[in-house]
Parts: C-alpha cells; structure tokens; sequence
C-alpha cells in the first residue's frame, strides 16, 4: 500500500471509530508486511489487537486461495474475539489499479450488551415464559471449526489457533502423529497461508514436535509434488 492510500484509509480508521462507536472496531491490514500487518487500528478494545499485529486466519487464507479476485469485498462472518466473544464481521479488499491485493479495511462489531439488553427487554414483555434465543452457532469452536476469523496478536497465536483447529478436525493428537500424517497437517496449513507469515516455521515446528528443517523437508516435498502432478 503506498504512503497516499496508507494516509487516506487511516483517516478512514479513525474516522469509522468515531462515528459508529465503541462497540465497532475498524483495522487496516497492509499486506506489505503478513507479519506486522495492522497499521492503523479504532477501538481495538474489542479484538485486543494494537497496531503491529499480524494478518488473521481469515486474512491469510484470501491471500492464500485468491478469493479476493473475484469480489470486492465480504459480509457479515463471523469472528471470535481473544475474550470469546462472537462478533459480526466485515471486510472489504483493497486493491490498486491492477487490481492486485495491497490492504484490507475490517470492520468487527460486537453486540453482546445489545444481545443482552434484548433479552432483558424480552423477559419483561413475557415475564412467565422461557425465553430462548437461538444462535448460528453453538459455540466459539463451531464458528472456528465453520472457517471463522480469530484475531491475534503475534504469529505464535495465528499458528496455534490454525493447527489446533486442523488437528481438531482430523482427531489426531500431536504426539501420535506419523510421517504421513505430519506431511498432511503442514500441506493444510500451507493451503491456508500459515507459512507467509514470518517465524511461522518455528512455531509449527515447535507446535508439532519437530524440527524446522524436518517442516522445511515437508515444505519441499509437498512443492515438487504439485509440480509433478
């Protein structure tokens, strides 16, 4: 994102911060830098990120599938916050006159306190009848589980949250995984952007109990496969 763009969508930042409240958080990704991608963040209370932070899960995976060239941007999935709290997210993608990815402007609203103020509102209209108020999801996992965005604040924490949920899904515990299995984890993790981001190999490495050069094997191995096939 060049210094122009960087300027004028920063404004964008604090400017959405403001005028839709405390309960909105707007951040701005420059793809620049997978590692140090937030450059400018309003009301970051709500995810716990500052300035600094790394792309998402979400963010990388974009990147990763190229989703980005055929729209503009996404609405309304959902998110999970550091403190677990389900957020409704948005994110449109920018790009330059080639159309080429530089940033992504996110906006993550948190209406927990409506939520509650809903169901108070509820009780009082039918004060003897059970009030049940359904949800999308179950739970936190069942929104990471169905591809949702976790906000994190340092690479360690996007690996962690990406493997868990790979080896949630396969019902396979760290320490009895085989050759085949390991190659198979890391093939994932790659489809979804994990390695783009700086120290990602150390912190998968020291998630799976192996070396970096044994993730660099894989790595290795899996691109001479996609090129022979």
């Amino acid at each position: 994102m060049n210094k122009a763009m960087l300027k004028q969508y920063s404004i964008l930042v604090e400017f959405l911060g403001k005028a839709l409240g405390p309960s909105y958080e707007i951040t701005l990704h420059d793809i620049g830098d997978y590692t140090n991608s937030v450059v400018a963040i309003a009301n970051g209370h709500i995810s716990g990120r500052t300035i600094g932070a790394p792309l998402t899960n979400f963010c990388l995976s974009v990147i990763a599938d190229k989703s980005y060239k055929h729209s503009n941007y996404k609405l309304n999935y959902n998110g999970v916050s550091k403190d677990g709290k389900i957020l409704r997210s948005s994110t449109i993608f920018i790009k330059d006159e080639n159309e080429e990815l530089v940033g992504m402007l996110c906006v993550n609203f948190d209406d927990s306190k409506y939520v509650d103020i809903s169901k108070q509102l509820l009780s009082l209209c039918h004060p003897d009848e059970l009030i049940e108020q359904k949800t999308t999801y179950e739970s936190v996992n069942s929104i990471l589980d169905d591809g949702g965005e976790s906000f994190s604040e340092s690479v360690a924490e996007v690996t962690e949250t990406v493997l868990n949920r790979v080896l949630a899904n396969n019902n396979i515990p760290i320490e009895r995984l085989t050759h085949e299995e390991r190659l198979s984890v890391v093939d994932i993790l790659n489809q979804k952007g994990v390695f783009m981001l700086k120290g990602a190999v150390s912190e998968v490495a020291k998630q799976l109990h192996c070396s970096e050069p044994s993730i660099y094997r894989y790595l290795s191995k899996l691109t001479k496969d996609k090129e022979n096939s």
